[in-house]
């Protein structure tokens, strides 16, 4: 079965937005993530701003990343669930970490942390409706 004839078997809310809809998110949302994430790691590593203030940022990162190997390569629904959690709680603590040093950073994540507390929601409701 392929990725996308297994997705569309899951049991999902009807206000689920429909795959083109959340690639074109991600679309306007990686840029921004790219630009703001990048200037974070150059100023850490650059010392002007603790290296711990980059950390939360490379968690969001890597569990941002992993959110589609585990969710459609996997196809580990709960395990999926358990990695937007970590995604929502970096971006929290990233804009906190960064917000002293570089208040637009910390802005720039606004868009980035709606979308993923709606996609945290819906990945919540397709691991209950699933489980």
């Amino acid at each position: 079965m392929t990725w996308l004839d297994w997705y569309n078997s899951l049991s999902k809310p009807s206000w689920t937005p429909a795959p083109a809809t959340i690639g074109l998110i991600w679309q306007i949302l990686y840029p921004i993530i790219l630009i703001s994430f990048g200037f974070v790691f150059v100023q850490a590593m650059r010392g002007r701003i603790p290296r711990l203030v980059g950390l939360p940022f490379a968690i969001n990162l890597a569990a941002n990343l992993l959110f589609m190997p585990i969710f459609a390569g996997l196809r580990n629904v709960p395990l999926a669930a358990a990695d937007i959690l970590i995604v929502w709680v970096t971006i929290l603590w990233s804009m906190f970490a960064v917000w002293p040093h570089y208040r637009w950073v910390a802005a720039a994540q606004v868009p980035y942390f709606a979308w993923v507390s709606i996609a945290t929601v819906l990945q919540l409701s397709i691991t209950w409706m699933n489980w």
